[in-house]
């Protein structure tokens, strides 16, 4: 429901049953579609319909919910420690008291089309105020904390008093929450609340309340040195963390992908260990650790490691040569990444415009010199055709055809098959 106040299209289709048990409701929903169980800590609290339906189905791809009103009562710290209720019973109202923030405790009646809002979610969504539905909302599910830091940069909003007196208080509860949940991603969509929160509009805005609650030092421990960490350094102005998380907002502006901003996130917290480029690699090893520990995609992490390896070595020019040279050292993927960091990383500092606009370049040389020959699949011959010049199969054809892709990097024109088969026989 906030979604479509919002004006925004929903995410999710998730509708509760009044006055239906669990059970009939599976088997009236069974003759329409797929149906599986959705588990809370353990204990069935609803169904997912993946309809027959073509229309219904592309409208909804990830399945539909529905669920009997069910209440929910705090037994512990634990994610697990639940008591759950599922009843025809239940009224919607009782239902809608167990949601994290009055924002997400808005529903439509569908036979009338009625608001059901028991606690004024409308107008704080008005107002942008992030409040909680209770003041045990927190303890009841610390990671609720970062969800509320989610929607404060995906909504722009501001938690009122209460609700940052409960966030201050309940920040250390964060560390019982599993890594999947804030990092590595148990949604529909594969993204944790950590990453959902790098992805809005307002991320900067998000992390400073992270910080000044506490919830970043207890989510990221390695963050702690850096909070007001002075850098006594004419470029980087800026405290460390405030300088990361003004680049992680330039890169949200700039519309980077995901591991642009989680490496603008950690990138520099390698200058608490060391000085000069070494900062690179102790970071890179800092940022391994950290997603490591959030369960990120181990592709994610290594991919995310390489920029911030990479992101501290100088751009000499922005010449197609030196652009396609970087594309065969690091590879696609990473040389633009570094790029698109680079110019989030240049807008964190206190540098001539003429830097952020020599960034800006190189991000476009990288991406023109992406069609241009610089992998070794783009080469005009192979390994089989090495091997009809007399080259026996083994690691020589290899570096026969390294030392091609070196030549070609800097001369495109050699890239036809006779030239190729020329510069490889003065090898042999």
């Amino acid at each position: 429901m906030r979604d479509e106040l919002l004006g925004r299209p929903a995410k999710d289709q998730d509708f509760v049953v009044p006055g239906v048990g669990y059970e009939e409701l599976r088997e009236a929903l069974a003759s329409h579609g797929r149906v599986e169980d959705l588990e809370v800590a353990g204990r069935r609290v609803g169904l997912r319909l993946y309809p027959t339906d073509r229309a219904l189905r592309s409208i909804a791809p990830a399945g539909i919910e529905f669920a009997p009103p069910r209440t929910e009562r705090s037994t512990g710290p634990g994610r697990h420690d639940f008591e759950i209720v599922a009843s025809p019973e239940i009224s919607l109202e009782q239902d809608m008291a167990r949601r994290d923030f009055t924002i997400n405790a808005i529903a439509k009646r569908l036979e009338t089309g009625e608001l059901l809002d028991p606690f004024g979610g409308q107008d704080d969504l008005r107002a942008r105020v992030l409040r909680t539905v209770s003041p045990e909302s927190f303890r009841e599910d610390p990671l609720r904390l970062v969800r509320g830091l989610r929607f404060v940069s995906e909504h722009d909003l501001d938690p009122d008093e209460q609700t940052l007196g409960q966030m201050r208080e309940s920040a250390e509860s964060v560390r019982l929450v599993s890594a999947e949940r804030v990092g590595g991603g148990l949604s529909s969509d594969g993204l944790g609340e950590l990453s959902k929160l790098l992805l809005g509009a307002h991320p900067a805005k998000a992390l400073r309340l992270a910080r000044d609650t506490g919830v970043l030092g207890a989510l990221i421990p390695e963050y702690a040195p850096a909070i007001g960490r002075e850098l006594s350094n004419e470029r980087q102005h800026l405290p460390l963390d405030e300088h990361h998380f003004t680049v992680v907002q330039a890169a949200a502006e700039d519309g980077a992908p995901l591991a642009v901003r989680l490496a603008a996130l950690l990138h520099d917290l390698g200058k608490v260990r060391a000085d000069g480029h070494e900062h690179a690699d102790a970071g890179s090893e800092i940022a391994r650790g950290v997603l490591g520990r959030l369960r990120y995609p181990t592709r994610l992490q290594r991919r995310v490691a390489a920029i911030v390896a990479n992101h501290d070595h100088p751009v000499p020019d922005t010449a197609p040569l030196t652009a396609r040279r970087a594309l065969a050292t690091l590879g696609d993927e990473v040389a633009v990444d570094v790029a698109k960091h680079k110019v989030a990383d240049v807008q964190g500092k206190r540098v001539p415009d003429k830097e952020v606009e020599l960034m800006r370049h190189w991000l476009l040389a990288l991406e023109s010199a992406r069609d241009q020959p610089h992998r070794l699949s783009d080469l005009a011959i192979d390994g089989r055709e090495l091997m009809t010049l007399g080259l026996a199969e083994g690691p020589r054809i290899g570096e026969v055809l390294a030392t091609l892709l070196e030549r070609v990097v800097e001369d495109p024109a050699l890239n036809t098959r006779e030239r190729l088969i020329e510069e490889a026989r003065g090898l042999l």
